[in-house]
């Protein structure tokens, strides 16, 4: 396993109609979110959590694919804004368990 993380992008997966989509679906099985909607000139849109690799690989002729954002920096970002230790523990708090204490 590799210690460098992977970057995961959210892509908005355009297709001129719903059997181009499907096929590529099929084919390609991108990991999606949500489900597919349909505008009114019968294009259908969904959106997809994928490599860069696999972005590439996603847009063809009658599908266009749009960077909705980059979701590995996203949920890094997130992830700074949680906060580290018990905020309900006491200050006085003595560790229990097999861990070391330090």
């Amino acid at each position: 396993m590799s210690s460098t993380p992977r970057t995961v992008l959210r892509v908005r997966v355009t297709a001129r109609d719903v059997e181009t989509l499907r096929a590529l679906l099929r084919e390609t099985r991108p990991d999606v979110g949500g489900l597919a909607r349909r505008a009114d000139d019968g294009s259908c849109t969904i959106e997809a959590y994928v490599s860069p690799e696999q972005a590439e690989v996603l847009e063809r002729e009658g599908v266009s694919v749009t960077l909705v954002e980059d979701a590995t920096a996203a949920g890094r970002d997130r992830q700074a804004e949680v906060g580290h230790g018990d905020r309900f523990a006491p200050a006085d708090a003595v560790p229990h368990g097999p861990a070391d204490k330090v």
